[in-house]
C-alpha cells in the first residue's frame, strides 16, 4: 500500500465526539514516549502529521486521520506517565477505554512496545484487558535500531512468554525502526489486507429482504 493522501479530520475528547463514518479504523496506542507519533509519521510519509515531542504524554485527544480516502488512522493518547493533572489524566484514560470498547469502526488496535525494555507491568495489564474484549490487536516493537537484532529477538520472546500467561491467543507481531524505516511496509500491508477483506465481505453480503 502506498499512502497518497493523509488528511487530519478531527480531535475528539470522547467517544461521542468521534467522526461518524463507515470506514475501517486502525488505532495506535502505547505507553508514553514509546515512539507512537514518529511511527505514524513514518507510516504516512508525513514529517509532522502527528506531533512529536520530547515531553511524554503529548497526545491527550483522540486524533483521526483519513488515509487514501478509504480508511482512518487513529492516534490514541498514551497510557502511563503524562504531565497533566490527575483529573485530566483520568478523563483521557476514560475516553480511550470507551473508544476501544465501543467504537464499531475499530478494525485493529496496534499496541506499541519499547523493544529495549523488559516486560512492563502496565503493558501486560493493558494487553490482558484488550484480549478480554475479543478485539483484533497487534504488537509493534519500536526502537529496534537502538540495539542488536539478537537482543530484540530475545526481548520479543520474553515479552510474548509473559503475555502468554495472561492471554491464550498470540497476536501478530511487527518490529519497527524509524531510522531504518523497518516495519513500515509490513504494517501497511496488514492494514491493506484487512481493508480488502472488509470490502470483499461487503460485496458478498446478501441483499436485504423487501416487504
Amino acid at each position: 500500500m502506498k499512502i497518497k493522501s493523509a488528511e487530519f479530520v478531527r480531535s475528539a475528547p470522547d467517544l461521542a465526539s468521534c467522526p461518524q463514518h463507515t470506514f475501517p479504523e486502525f488505532a495506535f496506542i502505547g505507553r508514553s514516549n514509546v515512539g507512537k507519533s514518529s511511527l505514524i509519521n513514518l507510516l504516512t510519509g508525513r514529517r509532522d502529521l502527528a506531533k512529536v515531542s520530547a515531553t511524554p504524554g503529548k497526545t491527550v485527544l483522540i486524533n483521526f486521520f483519513k488515509i487514501n480516502g478509504s480508511w482512518f488512522l487513529v492516534d490514541l493518547p498514551g497510557y502511563g506517565y503524562a504531565k497533566v493533572g490527575k483529573a485530566e489524566r483520568e478523563d483521557f484514560t476514560e475516553a480511550v477505554n470507551t473508544y476501544i470498547e465501543g467504537r464499531e469502526n475499530l478494525t485493529c488496535l496496534f499496541v506499541l512496545i519499547d523493544s529495549r525494555l523488559p516486560p512492563q507491568r502496565i503493558d501486560l495489564q493493558f494487553l490482558e484487558w484488550v484480549a478480554s474484549l475479543d478485539l483484533p490487536y497487534a504488537l509493534v516493537f519500536t526502537k529496534t535500531d537502538k540495539q542488536s537484532s539478537t537482543k530484540t529477538k530475545e526481548a520479543i520472546a520474553t515479552f510474548l512468554a509473559e503475555l502468554g500467561q495472561r492471554s491464550a491467543e498470540p497476536p501478530s507481531v511487527f518490529t519497527t525502526s524509524i531510522l531504518n524505516q523497518d516495519g513500515k511496509s509490513q504494517i501497511l500491508a496488514a492494514i491493506d489486507q484487512a481493508c480488502q477483506t472488509i470490502r470483499t465481505a461487503k460485496r458478498r453480503s446478501p441483499l436485504p429482504d423487501h416487504p
